[in-house]
Order: structure tokens, then C-alpha cells, then sequence
């Protein structure tokens, strides 16, 4: 068969996983190698874990420092461990690249790492004809202890999935922003375009704070960060890194109304929009209350939004008494907004 070009977004899970199977390394060390799914490696270090991550903002050019530093450190605390150590690799494109740009982005990784406590410590910055606009790939370390670690291999049949925030809490930000002056073109309104903005903040991209107050208050099994691919690919992933079915149940999944306007503009799924901010929560079933309680009590929006089951069942999103199987992306929906 010819070797027919990869569309845009993640890898395709199965051509994934035969990579990192076939040349990632394992080691004793690694507690938690490269495996499809999990949103860190964790590597024992005796008695403390480091835990380590990269990932690249390439959706948003605004305020991109800020998504950098966010996104790494979700995937972090969903491990159950602390981001302590930012890295960043700045590229900029040859020809549009100003001092006062690339001080913006060093300006807001800054202003990102002091709001979570974690020390921006290096790096790389590069000016190239290889990208047509600003890319940051962030690396952050974190640590924790060896029984504070969440895997999203964790959950059991039985056990109960939380979503914290709701849909496409990224994608809203970076519609809002990026897409502003067509949507005005298109006569939306001003004041919606300025709350979906704000949804970078409010509720905002970050999960640290969710992971925290949900390990604190109940026996937390798994958690995930879904980001490109949105919910229903986080939840995809976190059954296929568990070997387990799930049954969402859709009327659960929250969805503001930005998102939803926002979305339907240019006719986007929001179940597949790039979702950081959401945080997935596998919990033994007779925690849950308790776990959406806290989250609650400390102003983060949280439902139950349905559990985990025997792998024969799939991933089925269940509407009153009908279900279908979940919706699968193989690029986030964002790859299909037109450019400017």
C-alpha cells in the first residue's frame, strides 16, 4: 500500500502505539514509560518520582506563553504529582519575528509559572523559515511521591467518571481570540466573543487545582487531561490505557453557550475540540459524591458523567434510554477552522 500522507493532529492511536512499542525504551526506572494514554512518564528517583512531560502549542498564536506553561502543567497534576520546572523551545517565523514579540511570549510564560509556583530555568529560542507562526514547546518536571501517583490506566470496571469545567474550554478561548474579527464580520456579537475569551481565565485552561482538591477528597483511580481530540478522545484514551468499556451519559457533559455558539459557527463538534481545562476523573463509584462535592465547595464546576464497564461494551454515549458509540476524531476540530 503507498505511504499516504498523516492528516493533520495526533498520530493515529495504533501507529502510535506500535512506536513506542517497537523504540521507546524500558527501564526498571521508568514507572511509567511511553504508553498511549498516560499523560506523563514518571521516573523513580528514590523515594520521589520526577515526572515529565513535553508538549507544543501550535492552535493559538495569542497568549501562547500562557497555554504552554498550562497545558504542560495539566498533564503533570494529572498524574497526581506538583509542576516544580518550566523549559521552553521558542520558535519564531524568519521575516514576522520582533524583539517586542518574542518579549510578549517570555512575559507570559513568566506570568504563567509565578501563578502555579513552578521556576522557568531554560530552554531554546530560534528564529526560522521552518514555521509560519510563533511555536512553544514547553517541557515541564514535576515530583511526587510513589503513592500520590494517578495513571489514566487506572480505572476499574464500576467506577465513576467525573468531568470537571465541561467541552471545549481551550477550543472557546482560541476561537474567541484568533477568529474575532470574522466572527464580528459575521455578525455575532461583541460581548459573546469577549466571554469566550475570557474562557482562557474563566473557568480557565488549568487543571492543577482540580486534581488537587479531587486526590484530596476521595480515591481517585485515574485522571486525564483531555487536549486536542477533546472529551471524546480523552475518554477514548483513558479506556483504551485501562483496557475497560465506559457509558457517558450525554445530557452529563456540560457545554456553555459560548462553546456552543462558538462552535456552531463554523459547524465543529464540540465533543472533539481541544479541551484543556476539562479534567477527566475516574473515582471508586462510592467516592464520587464527595469528589464532586469538593470540587464544587472549591468553586469548580464538576458532574458525574456516567462509569466504567466490562471492554465489550465500547465507549457508548447514552441519551435517555438510546445509546450510540462515542464519537471518534482523528484530528482535533480545530483543524478545520479556514484560515484568516
Amino acid at each position: 500500500m503507498p505511504d499516504r500522507p498523516l492528516p493533520p493532529g495526533k498520530l493515529p492511536p495504533d501507529l502510535l502505539a506500535r512506536f513506542l512499542r517497537d523504540y521507546a525504551h524500558r527501564d526498571p526506572r521508568l514507572i511509567v514509560p511511553a504508553t498511549p494514554g498516560e499523560d506523563a512518564a514518571v521516573i523513580d528517583f528514590g523515594g520521589r518520582c520526577l515526572v515529565a512531560k513535553t508538549d507544543p502549542v501550535t492552535f493559538a498564536t495569542d497568549a501562547i506563553g500562557y497555554y504552554a506553561v498550562h497545558i504542560n502543567a495539566n498533564d503533570i497534576a494529572a498524574m497526581g504529582a506538583q509542576p516544580r520546572f518550566f523549559l521552553a523551545t521558542v520558535l519564531l517565523p524568519a521575516g514576522d519575528a520582533t524583539a517586542a514579540a518574542a518579549e510578549a511570549i517570555f512575559r507570559s510564560l513568566r506570568q504563567a509559572a509565578d501563578s502555579l509556583g513552578v521556576l522557568l530555568c531554560g530552554g531554546h529560542t530560534e528564529v526560522t523559515d521552518a514555521v509560519r507562526q510563533p511555536v512553544v514547546v514547553g517541557q515541564m518536571l514535576g515530583e511526587a511521591a510513589p503513592r500520590e501517583l494517578v495513571r489514566s490506566s487506572g480505572l476499574r470496571p464500576g467506577d465513576a467518571l467525573i468531568l470537571t469545567k465541561g467541552l471545549a474550554i481551550e477550543a472557546t478561548a482560541i476561537i474567541a481570540r484568533e477568529k474575532r474579527a470574522a466572527l464580528l464580520d459575521r455578525g455575532l456579537p461583541a460581548e459573546l466573543l469577549d466571554r469566550g475569551a475570557r474562557f482562557l481565565y474563566d473557568p480557565g485552561i488549568s487543571v492543577v487545582r482540580d486534581a488537587r482538591v479531587a486526590t484530596a477528597a476521595g480515591r481517585v483511580r485515574a485522571m486525564h487531561d483531555p487536549t486536542e481530540g477533546g472529551v471524546a478522545t480523552g475518554l477514548a484514551e483513558m479506556a483504551a490505557a485501562s483496557a475497560v468499556g465506559l457509558r457517558i451519559q450525554g445530557q452529563a457533559l456540560v457545554l456553555a453557550q459560548e462553546t456552543q455558539r462558538l462552535c456552531a459557527a463554523y459547524g465543529l463538534d464540540p465533543l472533539g475540540a481541544i479541551s484543556s481545562g476539562a479534567l477527566l476523573i475516574g473515582c471508586a463509584a462510592a467516592d464520587a459524591g464527595a469528589i464532586v462535592a469538593a470540587l464544587k465547595s472549591a468553586g469548580i464546576t464538576a458532574t458525574c458523567i456516567g462509569h466504567a464497564c466490562s471492554p465489550d461494551h465500547g465507549l457508548q454515549l447514552c441519551w435517555d434510554d438510546q445509546s450510540v458509540e462515542m464519537p471518534r476524531f482523528t484530528a482535533d476540530e480545530l483543524t478545520r477552522l479556514p484560515p484568516d
